[in-house]
């Protein structure tokens, strides 16, 4: 005697199907990012600073001069574009900067000062590819600034990327940046005296 399948059987199959695709996409959806997104943010004087980015990982490889080559503009993290906010207008080295979002870039060298560019348009690395290549001196036309800094050696490795603001006489911010055995820091003048005489030329 032929034995028939229950008309259920396809209906619980296609159940089991469906529960397994999306315990399958949920747990892709959970898994921690590599490098995942960070930001730090000071009031310095009347100034917001505010920096997000993504925080990549080390991983046992040689980061700079390999993983990020020496004397390629760099996107200074990872994923979306590193970028720097200034609530009101600020200097840096000697010069005005309005307040707006301004995306970052770091140019690595093996000898000599490196360049943390400050890019007016916000770009991204990608508006500056010309194959698989960097046009440095597209980008750095659109520098708003374009700051030379020694990087500091460390003798510990930092594992991930990280970005920090401090400023103790609360007018001028000191910006650090660390990754691997490197730091970079470069100072911004929040204007705190020249917006105080204009308040008070105000009245």
């Amino acid at each position: 005697m032929k034995t028939s399948t229950p008309l259920y059987f396809p209906a619980v199959l296609s159940m089991l199907l469906v529960f397994s695709v999306f315990f399958q996409a949920e747990a892709q959806l959970m898994a921690p990012a590599p490098s995942p997104a960070a930001a730090v943010s000071q009031q310095v004087g009347f100034t917001k600073i505010s920096i997000e980015y993504s925080s990549p990982a080390v991983k046992g490889r040689t980061v700079f001069g390999e993983l990020v080559p020496y004397g390629v503009p760099w996107r200074a993290g990872a994923n979306a574009p590193t970028t720097i906010e200034f609530s009101t207008a600020v200097n840096i080295s000697g010069k005005n900067i309005a307040p707006g979002k301004y995306s970052v870039f770091i140019t690595p060298r093996q000898s000599g000062d490196w360049t943390i560019h400050i890019n007016s348009k916000g770009n991204a690395i990608y508006a500056y590819m010309q194959g698989d290549t960097v046009d440095a001196a597209a980008l750095a036309k659109d520098d708003a600034v374009a700051i030379n800094v020694a990087p500091m050696m460390s003798g510990e490795s930092q594992e991930r990327l990280s970005y920090g603001i401090s400023a103790e006489d609360n007018k001028v911010a000191k910006v650090t940046i660390g990754w691997d055995t490197v730091r970079l820091a470069f100072m911004v003048d929040t204007q705190v005296d020249q917006k105080m005489d204009g308040f008070k030329a105000a009245f």
